[in-house]
């Protein structure tokens, strides 16, 4: 049972499917991109604790996998003691799906650096908090996803603007939001790593990308870093996750700045940023390497293949029914590909779809990239 249907649940799905099993796909609207390849739907409020434990009990999953935020995590403890797997675990679920609890492990429990960050649950403890912290800053609800919610305050002016956003774009009903100091980095990237039930943890090449609106734009792998570096982010990614506990793909978000590496965010499932690997950078994308983590299947290694670049095709206004237009121009160019996402509706800055593009290894990544954006800009959606 797939609880979040989006796009990453998608390309799961389809992993899962590959390998002989049967995916219930779930989510708060109907025909999200996931059920559309699923072999059933349920559409239902996940914040409600009662609908949720009336789908478990009616479908008897034997795995649920969380693609989202909002849901009734805490009810994921007691599925566990009915005997049902939930990915990666109850305890990772509940940790991750809340800024507050990863940060607080992050920091207190496991001493791992991060930015400077303040918590907030009203506009006068944002005020506070802003001052402590210092301008700028950056400020996120502690459950929200792809940017929603999330802005920078450069200046007093901006606090209750970013207060106000920040209930808009908050995914369930914790008002609360962290505040963060604003980091001068040069590098973000995304380390997929695999946790398996009957082998090593394993680690994909770095992914580089960069954001917008708290939500990525372009993403690219590999992104080169020095071994040091490298090293230092799998030992934290590793012990992160060990003490999160259970088998899957994690997306362990890092800062690269002047001064060394800043652990950021950690997502229990497919990243975003992680879609690059589906222009066949690796030898199994990181849907694939998770189908076979839940799952329990082997993966004896991570091969790098070629480099890659994504760049995301986004919606410009609200409507239904959305249209493609450009995908034969975007498609001209060789060595690139695009993944139409499926979803029935629009809104402003709303993800639809993502351009690819690849070459071999040792390639001009920065032209890479520029194919992968400039394919993307080719691509109007409209919607009615």
């Amino acid at each position: 049972m797939l609880l979040g249907s989006g796009e990453l649940g998608k390309e799961f799905v389809i992993a899962v499917k590959r390998l002989g099993h049967y995916v219930i796909a779930v989510d708060s609207y109907d025909n999200a991109p996931a059920q559309q390849v699923a072999d059933e739907r349920e559409v239902i409020d996940m914040l409600d604790g009662t609908a949720l434990d009336t789908i478990v009990s009616r479908h008897k999953p034997d795995i649920i996998v969380p693609e989202i935020e909002a849901i009734r995590t805490e009810r994921f403890y007691d599925y566990e003691k009915q005997g049902i797997q939930v990915v990666p675990s109850a305890r990772a679920a509940n940790f991750t799906m809340n800024r507050k609890a990863i940060r607080d492990l992050a920091s207190i429990e496991l001493g791992l650096r991060t930015a400077r960050y303040r918590y907030a649950a009203s506009l006068e403890e944002l005020q506070t908090a802003v001052r402590e912290v210092g301008i700028p800053c950056v400020v996120k609800p502690l459950m929200s996803s792809s940017g929603k919610g999330q802005s920078t305050v450069k200046s007093e002016e901006d606090i209750e603007k970013a207060w106000n956003y920040s209930q808009s774009g908050r995914r369930g009903d914790i008002a609360e939001v962290i505040v963060e100091s604003f980091l001068k980095f040069h590098t973000e990237i995304t380390l997929l790593t695999v946790t398996q039930k009957n082998g090593t943890t394993l680690f994909c090449p770095p992914i580089g990308h960069r954001q917008e609106r708290g939500d990525y734009q372009e993403s690219w792998q590999p992104c080169f870093i020095s071994d040091s570096h490298l090293k230092e982010a799998q030992e934290i990614a590793d012990k992160v996750t060990r003490s999160l506990i259970g088998c899957g793909i994690w997306g362990v978000e890092f800062f690269l700045a002047d001064d060394g590496l800043y652990f950021s965010e950690l997502s229990p499932r497919p990243h975003d940023t992680g879609m690059v690997t589906l222009a066949g950078t690796q030898n199994l994308s990181e849907f694939e390497l998770h189908a076979r983590a839940v799952l329990g299947l082997p993966i004896p290694e991570i091969t790098m293949l070629q480099a890659g670049a994504s760049a995301v095709v986004l919606a410009g206004s609200a409507g239904t029914k959305p249209l493609y237009i450009g995908v034969e121009e975007a498609l001209r160019e060789p060595r690139t590909d695009i993944r139409i996402f499926g979803k029935p509706t629009t809104r402003p800055h709303r993800r639809m779809a993502v351009t690819l593009a690849y070459d071999k290894l040792g390639c001009d990544l920065q032209a890479l990239k520029e194919k992968a954006i400039a394919n993307a800009a080719k691509v109007t959606v409209v919607s009615e």
